[in-house]
Protein backbone atom coordinates (compact mmCIF):
# COMPACT_ATOMS: atom_id res chain seq x y z
CA UNK A 1 0.00 0.00 0.00
CA UNK A 2 1.13 3.62 -1.01
CA UNK A 3 0.14 6.60 0.98
CA UNK A 4 1.38 9.65 -0.28
CA UNK A 5 1.97 12.86 2.21
CA UNK A 6 0.87 16.49 0.60
CA UNK A 7 2.66 19.25 3.17
CA UNK A 8 4.56 22.07 2.50
CA UNK A 9 6.06 22.24 5.75
CA UNK A 10 8.57 20.20 6.68
CA UNK A 11 8.56 19.53 10.23
CA UNK A 12 4.27 19.02 9.49
CA UNK A 13 5.52 16.74 6.87
CA UNK A 14 8.67 14.84 9.24
CA UNK A 15 5.23 14.50 11.84
CA UNK A 16 3.19 12.94 9.45
CA UNK A 17 5.44 10.62 8.05
CA UNK A 18 5.96 9.48 11.40
CA UNK A 19 2.48 9.34 12.47
CA UNK A 20 2.17 6.88 8.95
CA UNK A 21 4.80 4.69 10.36
CA UNK A 22 3.42 4.18 14.22
CA UNK A 23 -0.82 4.53 12.58
CA UNK A 24 -0.13 2.01 9.62
CA UNK A 25 2.15 -0.62 9.43
CA UNK A 26 0.76 -1.97 6.49
CA UNK A 27 2.14 0.78 4.45
CA UNK A 28 4.53 0.00 2.24
CA UNK A 29 5.72 3.15 0.64
CA UNK A 30 4.84 6.69 1.54
CA UNK A 31 5.20 9.33 -0.90
CA UNK A 32 5.51 13.14 -0.39
CA UNK A 33 4.86 16.56 -2.31
CA UNK A 34 5.42 19.42 -1.24
CA UNK A 35 2.32 21.03 -3.05
CA UNK A 36 -1.03 20.86 -3.99
CA UNK A 37 0.57 20.69 -7.86
CA UNK A 38 3.07 18.52 -7.34
CA UNK A 39 0.29 16.40 -5.22
CA UNK A 40 -1.47 15.88 -8.18
CA UNK A 41 1.28 14.36 -10.03
CA UNK A 42 2.05 12.30 -7.45
CA UNK A 43 -1.26 10.77 -7.09
CA UNK A 44 -1.08 9.71 -10.30
CA UNK A 45 1.59 7.02 -9.56
CA UNK A 46 -0.92 4.58 -8.55
CA UNK A 47 -1.42 6.32 -5.06
CA UNK A 48 -4.78 5.33 -3.44
CA UNK A 49 -4.83 6.85 0.11
CA UNK A 50 -3.88 10.74 0.34
CA UNK A 51 -3.29 12.82 3.67
CA UNK A 52 -3.26 16.28 2.55
CA UNK A 53 -3.14 19.66 4.08
CA UNK A 54 -5.63 22.55 2.98
CA UNK A 55 -3.96 25.45 2.90
CA UNK A 56 -0.41 25.95 0.90
CA UNK A 57 1.25 28.51 -1.24
CA UNK A 58 1.41 26.83 -4.60
CA UNK A 59 -2.11 24.93 -5.17
CA UNK A 60 -4.53 24.78 -1.95
CA UNK A 61 -5.77 21.10 -1.00
CA UNK A 62 -9.54 21.87 -2.09
CA UNK A 63 -7.95 22.17 -5.33
CA UNK A 64 -5.41 19.55 -5.74
CA UNK A 65 -8.13 17.04 -4.05
CA UNK A 66 -10.74 18.13 -7.00
CA UNK A 67 -8.29 17.27 -9.39
CA UNK A 68 -6.94 14.02 -8.15
CA UNK A 69 -11.08 12.77 -7.43
CA UNK A 70 -11.75 14.10 -11.27
CA UNK A 71 -9.18 11.69 -12.67
CA UNK A 72 -9.43 8.76 -9.35
CA UNK A 73 -12.64 9.38 -7.38
CA UNK A 74 -12.06 6.15 -5.45
CA UNK A 75 -8.98 8.11 -3.77
CA UNK A 76 -9.06 8.14 0.21
CA UNK A 77 -8.11 12.01 1.13
CA UNK A 78 -7.51 12.67 4.47
CA UNK A 79 -7.53 16.88 4.99
CA UNK A 80 -5.31 17.53 8.01
CA UNK A 81 -5.44 21.29 8.22
CA UNK A 82 -4.98 24.17 10.80
CA UNK A 83 -8.85 25.48 9.35
CA UNK A 84 -11.71 24.98 10.26
CA UNK A 85 -13.57 27.78 8.59
CA UNK A 86 -17.51 27.37 6.95
CA UNK A 87 -15.64 28.30 3.82
CA UNK A 88 -13.61 25.18 3.43
CA UNK A 89 -16.36 22.73 4.51
CA UNK A 90 -18.57 24.34 1.67
CA UNK A 91 -15.99 24.06 -0.61
CA UNK A 92 -15.30 20.45 0.51
CA UNK A 93 -18.68 19.57 0.47
CA UNK A 94 -18.75 20.68 -3.34
CA UNK A 95 -16.20 18.30 -4.58
CA UNK A 96 -15.75 15.06 -2.28
CA UNK A 97 -17.67 12.27 -4.96
CA UNK A 98 -20.53 10.47 -3.80
CA UNK A 99 -19.30 7.47 -1.76
CA UNK A 100 -15.83 8.47 -1.10
CA UNK A 101 -13.83 8.10 2.23
CA UNK A 102 -12.57 11.23 3.42
CA UNK A 103 -11.66 12.73 6.69
CA UNK A 104 -11.10 16.32 8.11
CA UNK A 105 -8.92 16.15 11.54
CA UNK A 106 -7.41 19.78 13.31
CA UNK A 107 -3.72 19.58 13.23
CA UNK A 108 -4.14 21.08 17.04
CA UNK A 109 -6.01 17.23 17.54
CA UNK A 110 -4.07 14.79 20.03
CA UNK A 111 -1.66 12.46 17.87
CA UNK A 112 -4.14 9.64 19.14
CA UNK A 113 -7.35 11.14 17.19
CA UNK A 114 -4.77 11.70 13.90
CA UNK A 115 -4.37 7.81 14.24
CA UNK A 116 -7.55 7.14 14.47
CA UNK A 117 -8.64 9.32 11.45
CA UNK A 118 -5.70 7.56 9.42
CA UNK A 119 -7.05 4.13 9.67
CA UNK A 120 -10.89 5.14 9.81
CA UNK A 121 -10.30 6.95 6.54
CA UNK A 122 -7.10 5.35 4.48
CA UNK A 123 -7.59 1.52 5.64
CA UNK A 124 -11.36 1.30 6.67
CA UNK A 125 -12.99 3.78 4.29
CA UNK A 126 -14.93 5.74 6.51
CA UNK A 127 -15.76 9.19 6.99
CA UNK A 128 -14.40 10.82 9.99
CA UNK A 129 -14.80 14.40 10.64
CA UNK A 130 -12.94 15.87 13.61
CA UNK A 131 -15.15 16.63 16.61
CA UNK A 132 -14.43 20.38 16.14
CA UNK A 133 -15.82 20.48 12.54
CA UNK A 134 -18.86 18.55 13.81
CA UNK A 135 -19.61 21.49 16.69
CA UNK A 136 -19.31 23.48 13.59
CA UNK A 137 -21.64 22.24 11.12
CA UNK A 138 -24.06 21.40 13.91
CA UNK A 139 -23.98 25.43 14.33
CA UNK A 140 -24.52 25.49 10.51
CA UNK A 141 -27.53 23.36 10.40
CA UNK A 142 -29.28 25.68 12.57
CA UNK A 143 -31.81 27.33 9.89
CA UNK A 144 -31.76 30.62 11.81
CA UNK A 145 -27.92 30.51 11.10
CA UNK A 146 -26.72 28.51 8.21
CA UNK A 147 -26.81 30.29 4.60
CA UNK A 148 -28.36 27.55 2.06
CA UNK A 149 -26.60 27.40 -1.19
CA UNK A 150 -28.57 30.83 -2.97
CA UNK A 151 -27.59 32.91 -0.27
CA UNK A 152 -23.81 31.54 -0.33
CA UNK A 153 -23.91 32.17 -3.97
CA UNK A 154 -25.54 35.45 -3.41
CA UNK A 155 -22.86 36.52 -0.69
CA UNK A 156 -19.76 35.35 -3.11
CA UNK A 157 -20.86 37.19 -6.16
CA UNK A 158 -21.62 40.52 -3.62
CA UNK A 159 -18.23 40.03 -2.55
CA UNK A 160 -16.58 39.92 -5.71
CA UNK A 161 -18.48 43.08 -6.39
CA UNK A 162 -21.32 42.73 -8.86
CA UNK A 163 -24.41 44.12 -8.52
CA UNK A 164 -27.65 42.62 -8.30
CA UNK A 165 -28.89 42.72 -11.44
CA UNK A 166 -25.50 40.92 -13.17
CA UNK A 167 -26.13 38.81 -10.08
CA UNK A 168 -29.56 37.95 -11.16
CA UNK A 169 -28.18 37.31 -14.63
CA UNK A 170 -25.66 34.85 -13.91
CA UNK A 171 -28.06 33.32 -11.32
CA UNK A 172 -30.67 32.91 -13.23
CA UNK A 173 -32.92 34.84 -10.55
CA UNK A 174 -35.02 37.61 -10.58
CA UNK A 175 -33.76 41.24 -8.75
CA UNK A 176 -36.47 40.80 -6.35
CA UNK A 177 -34.83 37.09 -5.57
CA UNK A 178 -31.15 38.62 -5.07
CA UNK A 179 -32.71 41.08 -3.13
CA UNK A 180 -34.50 39.08 -0.58
CA UNK A 181 -31.25 36.67 0.02
CA UNK A 182 -29.25 40.08 0.59
CA UNK A 183 -31.75 40.83 3.55
CA UNK A 184 -31.91 36.52 4.26
CA UNK A 185 -27.73 37.49 4.70
CA UNK A 186 -28.30 40.70 6.50
CA UNK A 187 -29.95 38.83 9.09
CA UNK A 188 -28.00 35.64 9.64
CA UNK A 189 -24.71 37.24 9.19
CA UNK A 190 -26.13 39.64 12.07
CA UNK A 191 -25.55 42.66 10.50
CA UNK A 192 -26.16 45.47 12.21
CA UNK A 193 -28.38 47.49 10.48
CA UNK A 194 -28.27 50.44 13.14
CA UNK A 195 -24.80 51.17 11.16
CA UNK A 196 -26.71 52.63 8.58
CA UNK A 197 -27.27 55.91 10.49
CA UNK A 198 -22.95 55.89 10.16
CA UNK A 199 -23.57 55.48 6.55
CA UNK A 200 -21.36 52.06 6.91
CA UNK A 201 -22.39 50.17 3.74
CA UNK A 202 -24.50 47.10 4.19
CA UNK A 203 -23.22 45.09 1.81
CA UNK A 204 -19.52 45.90 2.84
CA UNK A 205 -20.44 44.86 6.36
CA UNK A 206 -22.27 41.83 5.16
CA UNK A 207 -18.70 40.47 3.55
CA UNK A 208 -16.87 41.76 6.42
CA UNK A 209 -19.24 39.37 8.99
CA UNK A 210 -18.93 36.81 6.53
CA UNK A 211 -15.05 36.66 6.60
CA UNK A 212 -14.75 37.00 10.35
CA UNK A 213 -17.32 34.08 11.06
CA UNK A 214 -15.58 32.65 8.59
CA UNK A 215 -18.78 31.52 5.88
CA UNK A 216 -15.69 33.03 3.68
CA UNK A 217 -12.23 32.78 3.48
CA UNK A 218 -9.55 33.68 0.96
CA UNK A 219 -9.51 30.41 -0.35
CA UNK A 220 -13.08 30.53 -0.97
CA UNK A 221 -12.90 33.90 -2.84
CA UNK A 222 -9.69 33.04 -4.67
CA UNK A 223 -11.86 30.23 -6.29
CA UNK A 224 -15.01 32.25 -6.98
CA UNK A 225 -12.83 34.54 -8.66
CA UNK A 226 -11.98 32.27 -11.22
CA UNK A 227 -15.86 30.96 -11.78
CA UNK A 228 -16.88 34.11 -12.24
CA UNK A 229 -13.97 34.90 -15.12
CA UNK A 230 -15.09 31.60 -16.68
CA UNK A 231 -18.33 32.83 -16.58
CA UNK A 232 -17.92 36.00 -18.42
CA UNK A 233 -15.36 34.79 -20.97
CA UNK A 234 -18.55 32.32 -21.91
CA UNK A 235 -20.30 35.44 -22.49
Amino acid sequence: MKVLLVEDDPLHAAFLRDAVDQALPEVEQVLTAENGREGEAMARKGVGAVVMDLQMKERNGIDAARTIWSERPETRILFWSNYADEAYLRGLSRIVPPGSPYGYVLKTAPVQRLHLAMRAVLIEGQVLVDREIHRLQQRQSRPALALNESEYAVLLDMALGLPDREIARRRGMSERTVQNRLLSLYDKLAVDLQNAALGVNKRNRAVACALISGALNVEALRIAEREMQDWLTRG
